[in-house]
């Protein structure tokens, strides 16, 4: 596993995402920070769970984010805004390294596009209640073990996804928030 600066370096070096797919035109615009900040030289990053009362994705396990508003200039402002709004990360104390491609849900109705910012220390986490049940962190190095991760074939609406789970202790983390992870994992570990 690369070490926090190495994390950075390859994040750095990351060139713009491709155009998000075709079939995304039409779906809701939002975005997600994914933080991650040095504990010693170790990669951590932070994870929400969101509250079971929600009408979508209730208790499911996500990055900090949401939908774009009508007064977020671009996609990035919005993963910021939301972070600030749902765990209490200050801004202008993320250094926005990276936007990995965006994905949509496995309905296609929400277009999430990932922003991937560092933090120079591990970050005081207040969930706000109403939109996140808690907030953790994990290390890069947990979800690179290779008991942590797995992945199963589903069909839904008559089409295969392969679908990624990553084990967590007390907590399971899939769908769009394990494509995200994986898509990351497979660049910062990529020779």
């Amino acid at each position: 596993m690369p070490a926090f600066d190495e994390v950075v370096d390859r994040l750095g070096r990351l060139g713009p995402p491709p155009p998000p797919p075709a079939e995304l035109a039409e779906a809701r615009p939002s975005a997600v920070l994914v933080p991650i900040f040095p504990v010693g030289d170790e990669a951590h990053l932070v994870l929400t769970k969101r509250p079971d009362h929600l009408r979508s994705h209730a208790g499911e396990i996500a990055f900090p984010g949401g939908k774009r508003e009508p007064g977020d200039p671009d996609l990035r402002s919005t993963a910021l805004r939301e972070a600030e709004e749902e765990v209490a990360i200050a801004g202008d104390a993320v250094q926005v390294l990276a936007e990995l491609p965006t994905i949509g849900t496995v309905r296609g109705v929400v277009a999430i596009t990932p922003f991937v910012g560092t933090l120079d220390a591990p970050p005081a986490l207040v969930a706000q209640p109403g939109e996140v049940a808690s907030a953790f962190t994990v290390s890069l190095a947990e979800l690179l073990d290779p008991d942590a991760w797995y992945s199963e074939q589903w069909t839904i609406w008559d089409r295969e996804f392969d679908m990624a789970f990553y084990l967590l202790p007390g907590e399971t983390v899939w769908g769009a928030t394990a494509r995200i992870l994986t898509g990351l994992l497979a660049h910062l570990t990529a020779d």
